[in-house]
């Protein structure tokens, strides 16, 4: 960059600034200044020879200056030179020439001969492609089963993309078959103060697969955990003899309750049953023995009414026997034919029926 040859006071002054001085904000300049008495009819571009020629290196970004090192004969010369701040001895000139070269090879390509390129793979480079290809198709069997996913037909698939749900998809296989489940036994404390353990069997299956997988973590896992705490509390506000003797509805309102619960889970519970009631040992064997007492007194009242029952009978055939003569003699002979029938070592000689009859009367 150079601003060009300036008249002043008659004399010439040549000034030459460098690009690189001044992106390092550093200002060099140099003026030459030959005085009137420089010939007539010459100029500083006329006649330089190259020992006379001062240039600076195209690759700074300067102009090329030609100044004439000796003036022509009875010219005087001035030369002032102003540094600011610093002025760079040649061989610093020519390393910064030698760094700019080897930049520019760094960001231009180079131009190589491409017959110093092996265009060929080489046999280790055929060997690695074998081997590649050779590995894909062993694996290729193994990701095949990885990658597909086979839904049944009692089953459905539900897909997450992008946080939204999509028809289609594997996004965990969701069964629709009924499902079983036993609820393990849970200590419940009836509303007579007893402490019995009752265990049950749930059956139930998925309505809507999509509600199941989207607005419950684990529908099964939470389904067991309902199941488990609607026994208890229901079971809790029943006497031990209603849970003894009406356990089907107390099934059907437990189904009722789960069923209810369950249906934004997407489960449909289609039954309970309640499989075992247990007791303590010692209300055991309380029971048993009021069972044993009241099965006595049972069978006493059993008793009472037959012989009761039998008295009644056998009064109104004697009332009969009484009033036909006939039927006496047919009682007598009905008689002798049962004792006849007996093995007895006692012999019987029955009476005539006259006699017995004159003794009656």
């Amino acid at each position: 960059m150079s601003p060009g040859p300036v008249r002043k006071s008659g004399a010439l002054v040549l000034r030459r600034f460098s690009n690189s001085d001044m992106s390092r904000n550093v200002s060099i300049s140099e003026e030459i200044t030959y005085f009137d008495n420089w010939p007539h009819g010459q100029s500083s571009e006329s006649q330089p020879t190259e020992n006379d020629r001062l240039m600076e290196s195209e690759d700074e970004g300067s102009i090329r200056i030609e100044v004439p090192s000796r003036p022509p004969t009875g010219a005087r010369m001035g030369r002032r030179f102003t540094l600011n701040p610093l002025i760079f001895a040649k061989e610093e000139k020519e390393a910064r020439r030698q760094s700019l070269a080897q930049l520019k090879l760094s960001y231009y390509p180079t131009n190589v001969n491409p017959d110093t390129y092996d265009t060929g793979l080489g046999f280790c480079g055929w060997l690695l492609m074998g081997l590649s290809y050779l590995l894909m198709l062993s694996t290729f069997p193994i990701s095949v089963i990885f990658c597909i996913k086979v839904v049944q037909e009692y089953e459905r698939a539900v897909i997450f993309r992008l946080g939204r749900l999509i028809g289609g998809g594997a996004r965990g296989q969701v069964d629709l078959r009924t499902v079983s489940f036993n609820v393990p036994p849970q200590e419940i404390l009836t509303k007579d103060s007893v402490t019995t353990s009752v265990d049950a069997v749930v059956y139930y299956r998925v309505s809507n697969a999509t509600v199941s997988v989207a607005n419950v973590e684990n529908a099964h896992h939470s389904t067991r955990l309902l199941a488990q705490t609607t026994l208890r509390n229901m079971l809790g506000t029943k006497d031990l003899a209603e849970i003894l003797s009406d356990r089907d509805a107390l099934a059907i309102s437990m189904q009722a309750v789960l069923d209810d619960a369950t249906e934004s889970w997407g489960i449909k519970v289609e039954r309970v049953e309640i499989k075992d009631v247990r007791l303590p040992v010692q209300l055991q064997r309380a029971m048993a023995a009021e069972a044993e007492a009241t099965r006595e007194a049972r069978a006493k009242v059993i008793a009472a009414e037959g012989e009761q029952l039998a008295s009644r009978s056998l009064r109104e055939a004697a009332n009969v026997i009484s009033q036909s003569p006939a039927a006496l003699q047919l009682r007598y002979l009905q008689t002798l034919n049962t004792v006849a029938a007996e093995k007895n070592s006692t012999i019987i000689f029955p009476l005539p029926v006259e006699l017995i009859r004159h003794w009656l009367s």
